[in-house]
């Protein structure tokens, strides 16, 4: 199985929580988001890509 990288600019998010609501790989810590796991299977890449597309701040990049 293919595995990805979640890559995430901590210092670009703005605690927006859009990534939380669409990805159960994201959740908010205080004001900041936070991947659970930084490497991903192909069954959890769909998701992800929703999250890395509706990041307003483009704080969210997967690799792979």
């Amino acid at each position: 199985m293919k595995r990805y990288r979640v890559i995430f600019d901590e210092e670009a998010c703005i605690g927006c929580g859009a990534c939380e609501a669409i990805c159960n790989n994201w959740t908010l810590e205080g004001d900041i988001a936070k991947p659970l796991k930084t490497e991903i299977g192909e069954d959890e890449i769909d998701e992800n890509r929703e999250a890395e597309d509706i990041c307003p701040v483009d704080a969210i990049k997967i690799e792979g």
